[in-house]
């Protein structure tokens, strides 16, 4: 279970704003970073998406100090880093937000297997966005048998009381799928 992410914006404020209307809930300011904010949905898992100053980097404390972070005036604008979410608003009321903030917001299907909302905070950080209407395909498709099956891996259940285990290397590239993702 992940119960709170961290993303980086060029406006923390006005992201934290527009994910807290997304996932029906609230955005207050983060004390731990200056200038940062968090949106909470008010759920009964503590889920939170905080919202830094883009160029705040976290870094290790040293000798057992907690995290840490510095200014990284050289930041990327673009991450690695995203998130699929699901969201209590409809299709339409995300593709009606993203137009109001001058964001990009696309509908896809990875594969066949599922559709999500690609919606683009700032134009540059990826959140896949599940609106009630694409949360069950998720779902029933997100299982270690089912990934499995569709990149043609290995797959043996483990016993519930089993360690988990790696099931061997994956592929660096399947032909076929590059429009999966």
């Amino acid at each position: 279970m992940i119960h709170h992410i961290s993303i980086a914006a060029r406006e923390p404020r006005r992201v934290a704003a527009v994910l807290a209307e997304l996932f029906g809930g609230y955005s207050f300011p983060f004390p731990p970073f200056p200038g940062g904010y968090i949106a909470l949905p008010g759920d009964t898992l503590g889920t939170a998406v905080e919202v830094i100053p883009l160029g705040e980097e976290l870094v290790p404390g040293a000798d057992g100090e907690e995290v840490g972070s510095r200014r990284n005036a050289q930041a990327s604008d673009y991450t690695a880093t995203h998130a699929a979410i699901s969201v209590p608003v409809s299709e339409e009321r995300i593709k009606e937000i993203a137009a109001r903030e001058g964001w990009r917001a696309e509908t896809f299907n990875r594969a066949g297997v599922f559709g999500l909302v690609e919606f683009w905070i700032e134009n540059r950080m990826l959140v896949e966005l599940l609106p009630p209407s694409m949360q069950g395909q998720y779902l029933d498709f997100m299982t270690p048998e089912k990934y499995a099956a569709l990149f043609g891996f290995d797959y043996t259940p483990r016993p519930e009381t089993a360690e988990p285990v790696a099931v061997g290397e994956a592929p660096l590239y399947r032909p076929g799928f590059e429009a999966f993702w």
